[in-house]
């Protein structure tokens, strides 16, 4: 079970890696697309992206890591985050609570409930 454990931990720290790189070609792209632009403002968008959509879809379908590969994971998840995030943002809304916290609060819960399952 350990070294199940360790083959895992050292799958997703290299796939986070494989994030990394991802975030660093985006703000590249972004920088040359957005020229005029300030770099604290493109990489505010790109983390923000990352927060909203990518981590989340991310950490969602790391469950089924053994049948999809890392790109596959990834675009799915995205859309998939996407998805999750529109519908709770709606009740949450619904239920009163303010939108300057489901920025905080909807990537945070998604990530927290794919880890502890």
């Amino acid at each position: 079970m350990i070294a199940l454990d360790k083959e895992i931990f050292n799958k997703a720290k290299k796939e986070f890696l494989y994030l990394l790189i991802i975030f660093i070609t985006f703000s590249i792209l972004f920088k040359i697309i957005f020229f005029k632009e300030n770099l604290i403002v493109i990489l505010r968008v790109i983390l923000s992206i990352f927060w909203m959509f990518a981590i989340p879809g991310y950490f969602i379908l790391f469950y089924w890591h053994e049948k999809l590969e890392f790109a596959e994971r990834l675009i799915m998840g995205i859309a998939l985050s996407a998805a999750i995030i529109g519908i709770f943002s709606y009740y949450f809304g619904i239920m009163g609570l303010n939108i300057k916290y489901h920025i905080a609060l909807l990537p945070l819960a998604m990530i927290t409930a794919s880890t502890l399952s």
